[in-house]
């Protein structure tokens, strides 16, 4: 079944990121799955969202967790087959959701088989162009290039000659220069489409193509470091451009046939943010997240700040903002918010829950599209006390453990019940083992209690959708040290205060939604509120 038509549907939409290994299991492995996620459809669609978006689920041997593709046009065995997907598919659009597939362009997998071709043909061969082999400097790498994941971003083969890798050795980089990358990957997005796929988040985008020269840099450890992109010679090469501009023309095809977009959203980090402005274009991506909100403390004058630059980046591309407070690489909110971290201790949970259902309201008032990362309705924490010996991401163990990684944020999702699996699988056995506090944040019990960020997330999604759909711009409002105010249209006005003392309600009345109570027309610290006129 085809999902509504509405060209610009994704302009205003939210959508709900799912990882696929932790949103829930069928077949009782521990490991998420197809057939999981279509279970919980009618939750995302009581929960109110518009789109999903899911994380890869071609096959792979899972180094990084499918990030690391051997086949692009296949569905990972542990995740179920072609036939779920269609399902799936097919049951998200007759409950009127849009599925977004995560597609990874930059690199694949070792046991793609371009690349085992490109091993088993050796030096010089046809087969190897298509990736970037090169002989090393004696016994050293071809540059002194790192991997963002730790370690150096070359890999020796046993002939002596060394393959790019910006991640793992695991995931060797592409070579966009070669027509056979060009037309396999064109050649991939047809593939989805054709199964109902109704757009595609794009990893690493801003990636691609690289310096053919390949030059040292003068800084190797600072991407390492940082954990971002800010090798010039790899990210962001103008090349790019000519890539989305041939997927916009496919994406645009499409949509021809049944007057209903199929987006293309980059993630474009690192170096790639001060010009996301050059790939969201008519001609190129609908939709780039915009990091900013992610990046923000928790403080209004931080947030306004970031307001106004995404006002400018609309202006600037015509395309509206992509709001995220979260995602699979980051730290809980709810933790973020409560200054907590992996090594760092859980912080506050208290004051990081209160933060982050202020900071959810003020996302959702935003005019633009939102991403969700699953869990963020329940106010979910990071798990930041994982046992070592049961930690999977690569980085922890390319950087010796001075960065843990992003197990925290990725632990499977607590549906009911008291004790482990909490209703994710039927072992209590899981890929990353829950807590005993996931107890206090399962959907069962969220959705009991009247006062949960469950709930205040389903409010605001349709209050979102009744009053701000055409609600126009927004104006920031003058507002007491601590908070922000801002309204939209001639009637709806969002308000946030991140003080510590409570300020006047900058709206008579009572309000429509509150992420806390509003006592005496004062709105607390840590807490945001809308009314309308």
């Amino acid at each position: 079944m085809n999902a509504p038509s509405n060209a610009a549907w994704w302009t205003e939409s939210v959508t709900y990121q799912i990882y696929v290994r932790s949103f829930a299991d069928s077949d009782g492995d521990g490991v998420g799955d197809l057939n999981g996620i279509r279970s919980r459809l009618p939750y995302l669609r009581e929960l109110g969202v518009d789109a999903v978006w899911l994380t890869p689920c071609y096959p792979s041997p899972q180094h990084d967790h499918g990030y690391d593709v051997a086949d692009y046009t296949d569905i990972e065995p542990a995740y179920g087959t072609l036939h779920d997907f269609d399902r799936l598919v097919a049951e998200a659009h007759g409950l009127g959701l849009r599925v977004l597939l995560d597609i990874v362009p930059n690199h694949c997998s070792v046991e793609h088989p371009w690349f085992r071709a490109a091993l088993a043909a050796g030096p010089g061969s046809p087969e190897r162009e298509r990736f970037h082999f090169r002989p090393g400097d004696g016994d050293d790498p071809p540059n002194n290039w790192r991997s963002m994941f730790g370690g150096p971003a070359w890999q020796r083969t046993p002939d002596g000659e060394w393959f790019l890798h910006l991640f793992t050795p695991e995931q060797p980089d592409w070579n966009w220069n070669h027509p056979d990358v060009v037309e396999m990957f064109e050649g991939v997005l047809r593939f989805w489409l054709d199964r109902g796929v109704d757009g595609f988040r794009i990893d690493a985008a801003q990636g691609l193509h690289k310096d053919p020269e390949l030059p040292d840099v003068a800084d190797p450890f600072e991407e390492e470091r940082i954990a971002d992109a800010t090798n010039v010679h790899a990210w962001n090469r103008p090349e790019v451009h000519e890539v989305y501009r041939a997927w916009r023309r496919i994406a645009d095809e499409y949509a021809a046939r049944d007057g209903s977009d199929r987006p293309l959203i980059g993630e474009i980090t690192g170096i790639g943010k001060r010009h996301l402005h050059e790939y969201v274009q008519p001609d190129q991506l609908h939709q780039g997240f915009f990091w900013d909100l992610l990046d923000s403390p928790f403080d209004a004058e931080a947030f306004a700040t970031t307001i106004r630059r995404g006002q400018e980046q609309a202006a600037r591309t015509g395309a509206p903002v992509t709001w995220v407070l979260g995602n699979h690489d980051t730290v809980r909110v709810a933790t973020r918010y409560g200054g907590g971290a992996p090594g760092a201790g859980p912080g506050d949970i208290e004051a990081g829950t209160a933060r982050a259902r202020a900071a959810a309201l003020l996302a959702l008032a935003l005019p633009g599209a939102v991403y969700i990362y699953q869990g963020e309705e329940l106010a979910l924490p990071e798990v930041v006390d994982l046992p070592l010996d049961r930690i999977t991401d690569p980085i922890y163990w390319r950087t010796e453990g001075r960065r843990l990684g992003r197990d925290g944020c990725r632990i499977p999702l607590p549906w009911n019940g008291t004790t482990a699996p909490f209703g994710f699988s039927g072992t209590p056995h899981t890929w990353l083992p829950q807590p005993l506090s996931f107890a206090r944040h399962t959907v069962e019990h969220a959705q009991s209690d009247p006062a949960s960020t469950w709930h205040l997330y389903r409010q605001a999604l349709r209050l979102r959708r009744d009053l701000l759909a055409d609600a126009g711009p927004l104006q920031l409002l003058p507002a007491p040290p601590g908070a922000l105010v801002f309204r939209r249209g001639h009637g709806f006005t969002c308000a946030l205060n991140t003080g510590d003392a409570p300020v006047d309600a900058p709206h008579p009345g009572t309000p429509l939604l509150s992420s806390a109570p509003l006592p005496d027309g004062k709105l607390p610290a840590d807490t945001a509120a809308w009314w309308t006129d």
